[in-house]
């Protein structure tokens, strides 16, 4: 996201109380729509939001780079959620499912249908390009398509659309995926597949049962502890048996066309690949929080500057939802544990909203 530096707004006046179309000083064939509030991303939390500042009465609208609920779109096809249904309902709205646990198309078609029938005003496949301070105070958001002002913005990026890579030589190689989608592709070729967390087991095991020959990856000692406890046994299982091979306190040193090298305990080794799958697990988008002038840990942590009764962070009326509160701790957030952000930020805003009135 190409995002300029950020100047802080000076509050002359509160926001709009509803939409209002002015003229841009920008361009002549340019409109700028006014809002209480900016919802950065279209997923489960942005969603959350929305449907919190339309209880409220108050203007709004979510801007998402993608398609809606982008993240979970992009998950693995035979994807089955940690959290039962009930944990990631969003506004009060249940989420029936034909399983204990639901899978990515059922909440797909859950979020779909929340959206729709709420009529949220959500614009899809339209990225924000840039956010300025606007001249009357609150802020100014520039899309491909439009300007819009609002007063208050709020951040639910998650983090699932920058992998953390591996940084080695032969990375950028075709051959080299950091997303798993489906198995039939890997039918058999020799994968490897780096890292131990459940995206990487669900794809040790969906390929290996499609004919692959699978060969993980594993920085520390074993799989991971957060693997879905109805996984974790399977995949263990099928490295004792050797069905899989796995090389542990090892990481993959260099992807060449037709093969990789291993650094291993017992020192480097070469094998045979056709496919790198490297699931070594995704962060937020970093730069665009510092331009936007929020502060960021200065660890390894990267956690940003927030106030968790409100979620406002250190920039006035910019606020925090979501899974990219955490950081580069990208486990602490989830549905489940996150959907109250959107009830404290609202309550926030209202009540800035009634001290300047």
């Amino acid at each position: 996201m190409n995002v300029p530096l950020f100047v802080r707004p000076v509050r002359t006046k509160p926001p709009s109380s509803g939409p209002e179309l002015i003229t841009s000083p920008y361009s002549a064939t340019l409109m700028t729509t006014k809002y209480d509030i900016i919802i950065v991303g279209g997923g489960p939390i942005g969603i959350s939001c929305g449907l919190a500042a339309k209880k409220a009465g108050l203007s709004y609208l979510i801007l998402e780079k993608g398609c809606l609920v982008n993240s979970l779109y992009n998950y693995p096809l035979n994807m089955t959620f940690f959290s039962t249904s009930e944990k990631i309902e969003i506004g009060g709205i249940p989420f029936v499912s034909n399983n204990i646990k639901p899978t990515r198309n059922e909440a797909l078609e859950y979020y779909r249908r929340v959206a729709v029938s709420n009529r949220l005003d959500i614009h899809l496949q339209e990225p924000v390009t840039a956010v300025r301070g606007a001249e009357n105070g609150g802020f100014e958001v520039e899309t491909p398509r439009q300007k819009y002002t609002a007063g208050n913005l709020i951040i639910a990026t998650g983090f699932y659309d920058i992998p953390v890579n591996l940084q080695i030589p032969g990375e950028n190689l075709p051959k080299v995926t950091h997303y798993y989608k489906e198995p039939h592709f890997y039918a058999m070729e020799k994968v490897v597949v780096v890292g131990a967390s459940n995206s990487a087991v669900d794809a040790a095991l969906e390929t290996l049962r499609k004919g692959a020959e699978v060969t993980m990856i594993v920085r520390g000692p074993a799989i991971g502890n957060r693997v879905k406890y109805w996984v974790k046994p399977d995949i263990e299982n099928r490295i004792k048996e050797g069905s899989v091979k796995a090389y542990f306190n090892s990481t993959l040193k260099e992807i060449r066309e037709r093969e990789v090298d291993i650094d291993t305990p017992d020192g480097v080794i070469t094998i045979p690949n056709d496919y790198v799958i490297a699931l070594t697990g995704y962060q937020p988008n970093f730069s665009f929080l510092q331009q936007l002038g929020i502060q960021l840990s200065p660890d390894e942590k990267k956690e940003p500057s927030y106030n968790p009764d409100t979620m406002e962070t250190n920039i006035g009326h910019i606020y925090l939802a979501g899974v990219v509160c955490g950081g580069m701790n990208t486990h602490l957030w989830f549905i489940e544990n996150s959907r109250d952000h959107a009830d404290k930020i609202i309550s926030s805003i209202l009540h800035q909203k009634a001290l300047v009135s």
